[in-house]
């Protein structure tokens, strides 16, 4: 017994340990759902019993990835316009499941019931449609001469450009050392609802998110390095003090002495983001320290540098989506872009602020669902959603 909890708890204690077993039936979790719910004061119990699950999960076999993917999606589920509850974040234990413990209330529930029902709930997502898969490794790579090659997760290809020799291994393309005197250049162009990455001929990485594009020459002469991003991508640059590594976006310039940083350019958001993970870089003459974010308004051209989450904006390369104070219109963005669906309004978007962590493996309906239970209401018709209640 946990001192300060009432004996009176024991009860919940041991119905929590069935819902983590998988033994509770739906009466029960949802029973273990109201009590959890009702105070604030039973998160005593959650966090005593961390310890407890985490030793079991070690000895626990794997579990289906399509459970682990639910149990690893965490989302706030009490929202106000003022606050944003803070998420319990950063576990990474076996299958996960230890997250559950942390959840607030109402995801616990819809867990269960979403692993165990055989099809879509009820009132949900209303329209005359199928459910929409997330995203998968695709892409267009654009030659010099303009053919166009398309990629996928299952390709396995070698593409010849003059001297360049290009390997298409499922999700990544890798670029030889190339030996071309001639600079030439690439785009690799991943759509809505895609997501790939390519090794440049200098071994930089590159990891390009949906609705991305990445033009690169086929060969880095001496000197520097340039490459020219739209949309979002991740780096992981090769040192090379001799040839610095440069990344344009727009009317921003972000010079590399071998490091990783994520930049964020997309045109439909209001700012362009560049996230330095570790190693040093300058963004339009701006010096920034691991940790950092620079922040440009392309309107007015004002940076500003303050301090971000690195886990938080590098997120969707590990799998997720991660949110903290986003409004719900912000987060619909990101939605479009990874199931290549437009969004619509029929009143003002709304401002309603969310904080969480979801899985990019779910199916749309899954994230919707959780969505819903905070407020909104939707409609999904093709790959139209339209937003038509917050309340």
């Amino acid at each position: 017994m946990v001192p300060g909890i009432m004996s009176s708890t024991s009860y919940y204690e041991e119905l929590l340990q069935r819902y983590l077993d998988g033994q509770c039936s739906a009466a029960e979790a949802e029973e273990l759902y109201t009590w959890l719910k009702s105070s604030g004061s039973h998160r005593p119990l959650l966090t005593a019993m961390q310890r407890e699950f985490e030793q079991a999960m070690n000895t626990r076999h794997e579990i289906p990835s399509e459970l682990s993917d639910r149990i690893e999606t965490r989302l706030l589920q009490d929202i106000s316009r003022e606050k944003v509850i803070p998420l319990h974040k950063r576990f990474r234990l076996g299958w996960v499941a230890a997250a559950a413990i942390l959840l607030l209330a109402g995801a616990i529930y819809y867990m269960y019931s979403a692993s165990t029902s055989k099809g879509p709930v009820a009132g949900l997502v209303k329209g005359d449609t199928v459910d929409i898969a997330p995203g998968s490794n695709k892409a267009v790579l654009t030659l010099s001469n303009g053919d166009e090659v398309t990629l996928d997760s299952t390709g396995n290809q070698v593409i010849n450009q003059g001297q360049t020799v290009i390997h298409q291994r499922n999700g990544q393309l890798h670029y030889a050392a190339g030996t071309d005197d001639a600079v030439v250049y690439n785009t690799l162009t991943v759509p809505r609802g895609g997501q790939f990455n390519i090794i440049l001929p200098d071994g930089s990485h590159v990891w390009l998110n949906a609705a991305s594009s990445l033009k690169y020459p086929t060969t880095f002469q001496e000197g520097q390095r340039i490459v020219e991003l739209q949309g979002q991508g991740y780096f992981e640059v090769s040192p090379n003090a001799k040839q610095p590594f440069f990344v344009k976006v727009n009317n921003m310039e972000v010079q590399v002495l071998g490091t990783s940083f994520d930049v964020m350019a997309y045109p439909d958001e209001s700012s362009i983001n560049t996230t330095l993970i570790e190693g040093l870089v300058k963004v339009n003459q701006h010096r920034l320290q691991p940790g950092q974010q620079a922040v440009l308004d392309p309107a007015t051209g004002t940076m500003t540098i303050h301090s971000a989450d690195v886990e938080q904006v590098i997120a969707w390369k590990t799998g997720f989506f991660e949110f903290d104070n986003a409004r719900l219109s912000d987060i619909l963005r990101q939605l479009s872009r990874w199931y290549d669906i437009d969004i619509s309004y029929n009143q003002e978007k709304p401002d309603r602020l969310l904080g969480g962590r979801i899985s990019r493996n779910l199916p749309l309906s899954d994230i919707l669902h959780m969505l819903e239970e905070n407020g909104p209401k939707f409609t999904l018709s093709g790959r139209k959603l339209t937003v038509t209640s917050v309340k």
